[in-house]
């Protein structure tokens, strides 16, 4: 019998999403966002979470999904990263939990759009589909890079 693949499910207006339980640290409740100059578009800005500064992507752009304020019943994803800068948060509407899967469920995103960005696959479930969010490939290079440099500016305006 192969292993099952975990996945921490969250929803995005209508859309369910999932990331690797690997990745996931803990869910909490939506927080006011800082604003982090020189960030790029994609940055919402930066929260203080237990004396760590981290920041908070929109997910919803990335995705394409209409732009809307966060609200007190949204929630925050708080995820690991192999980036430099390790930990990030996903503004989420909410999160729905942990599913179990087998790897041979997940449907491959080549045999579905070939190139398709940010998403590693999709799983079938009986209300719907769950597209399996990649990580680590959400932001692009200079992307990365451009937020390296604003959380170093950061870090810097707080000593």
């Amino acid at each position: 019998m192969s292993e099952l693949t975990q996945l921490v499910v969250f929803r995005l207006d209508e859309q369910r999403y999932a990331l690797t339980l690997a990745v996931f640290e803990r869910v909490v409740r939506a927080a006011e966002v800082t604003p982090l100059p020189k960030a790029p578009t994609i940055v919402l800005g930066v929260i203080d979470l237990e004396g760590r500064v981290l920041p908070v992507l929109d997910v919803r752009q990335r995705f394409r999904l209409p732009e809307r304020e966060i609200g007190a019943a949204d929630q925050f994803l708080i995820a690991q990263t192999e980036w430099e800068w390790r930990t990030v948060v996903l503004a989420v509407d909410e999160v729905q939990g942990v599913i179990e899967r087998s790897p041979t469920e997940i449907i491959g995103t080549a045999r579905i759009v070939p190139g398709l960005e940010q998403i590693e696959g999709v799983i079938k479930l009986d209300d719907g589909l769950v597209f399996i969010h990649d990580l680590e490939s959400f932001l692009s290079l200079d992307e990365a890079r451009s937020l390296d440099e604003a959380m170093s500016q950061e870090a810097a305006h707080e000593t």
